[in-house]
């Protein structure tokens, strides 16, 4: 009886989406196993998450599934204990504290770098790529380097820090194709010793620490994908910290997923199995941390780049997941569909954002145009003859893009 109703009501909350049961459009829910209702009103994202995981239901199109639960509010009507936990939690633990900072990288960073390697780009960089006028996500990743160091305007001879260095993708292309001096910091020790590896041949330190131990002066600093992870009760401490390490004419560019409200925790289905103490910041928020410490100089939004990358990453893990799977189980993998392509249906529903935030300690001086294009450069290419131009091959007459910038159609 409590099944029936539990089917019945998530019947209805589907509705409002345009998605039935056993439908048979890509959208739609195969349910394998009833208890996949149960599950999911009570525990919400949570439930539903886990019961994919199990393959107590399939959908064979992800993404469009979480985009139209999304954007009608689905989500919105389905409060669970799971989800008051974590804000509550959030609101009255400092998840993010000293302690706790090298727990997201022995989760989620330290899961394999055979893993990283089959979804990533070659210079392995883990975060929203920019598209325009992108054909592949090698390209596209390159562009959002690009767009990068033309904002913070990187120089040779400068010394640049990364915060959340990653896969030391970043650092590598500044050293190499700006002539720049790096240090990286990372949490996670497999991130460390491939971003060592890396970059060997330029000069770029790695170091494996958190950010609150950071020491010295540099011209520039940059960090990408990695205030997720500090938690609103330290953007100040944040922001500080970086304040103390930038020199008084310096530049700082952060680029970060955002949230549309304010929140103290994230979602329970992600805390759980993806970003440990993660938690997505606001608008306000982040400005709160940086007020009376930086000058604001550009805020760029383009979260839709970020389904498109999503996308990219998905595409590769299916295609190579033969070549890795004896290391995983299938568990795994329909935990990691899961992730990638519900954050791709977030994105496209813009209920998360994308954001690339430009701040001075006192303000650029004098007449100053900040780029939201990636600016087409020469770069050398060091591996083969020393005088030979490296560029992105353009697509013969004829070829599809990789992910081109377009929706997916939907259905009314």
């Amino acid at each position: 009886m409590l099944d029936h109703l539990f089917q019945q009501k998530f019947e209805t909350l589907l509705a409002a989406a345009n998605i039935t049961i056993n439908g048979n459009r890509p959208w739609d829910i195969r349910v394998h196993d009833r208890r996949m209702f149960r599950k999911t009103m009570l525990q919400g994202n949570l439930g539903f998450g886990e019961s994919y995981m199990e393959g107590w239901w399939d959908c064979d199109d992800l993404e469009e599934l979480f985009y139209r639960i999304l954007s009608a509010g689905v989500d919105q009507q389905l409060v669970t204990l799971a989800s008051a936990l974590e804000y509550l939690q959030g609101a009255l633990i400092n998840l993010q504290k000293p302690a706790r900072a090298f727990t997201v990288g022995k989760h989620h960073y330290d899961a394999g770098n055979d893993l990283f390697r089959a979804m990533l780009d070659p210079l392995m960089m883990y975060s929203c790529a920019y598209w325009h006028e992108a054909d592949s996500l090698d390209e596209a990743q390159q562009n959002k380097l690009c767009l990068v160091f033309e904002k913070l305007d990187l120089k040779p001879g400068m010394k640049l820090l990364d915060i959340g260095c990653g896969w030391g993708g970043a650092a590598r292309f500044a050293a190499e194709h700006y002539g720049v001096q790096v240090v990286g910091i990372t949490v996670s020790k497999e991130q460390a010793s491939f971003a060592r590896e890396l970059c060997k041949d330029f000069d770029v330190d790695i170091l494996l620490m958190d950010y609150r131990q950071l020491e010295g002066e540099f011209d520039r600093i940059v960090s990408i994908g990695m205030i997720e992870h500090v938690g609103y009760k330290n953007y100040r401490t944040y922001f500080d910290t970086a304040r103390r390490c930038l020199k008084p004419d310096g530049r700082m560019l952060v680029q970060s997923i955002g949230s549309n409200e304010s929140v103290t925790g994230t979602d329970p289905w992600i805390e759980k199995y993806i970003f440990p103490n993660s938690m997505l910041p606001s608008p306000s928020q982040i400005s709160r941390g940086f007020e009376g410490r930086f000058v604001l100089e550009d805020w760029h939004s383009f979260g839709y780049d970020y389904a498109l990358t999503l996308k990219a990453w998905e595409s590769n893990i299916t295609r190579k997941w033969p070549q890795i799977e004896k290391h995983y189980d299938k568990k795994f993998y329909r935990m990691w569909r899961y992730y990638l392509l519900s954050c791709a249906g977030a994105f496209r529903a813009r209920t998360i954002q994308l954001w690339q935030i430009l701040l001075t300690p006192s303000g650029i001086k004098g007449e100053c145009c900040i780029p939201h294009q990636p600016v087409k450069r020469k770069f050398r290419d060091r591996g083969n003859d020393p005088a030979k131009l490296h560029r992105m091959p353009a697509p013969a007459l004829g070829q599809r893009r990789e992910f081109p910038r377009s929706d997916v159609a939907a259905e009314s």
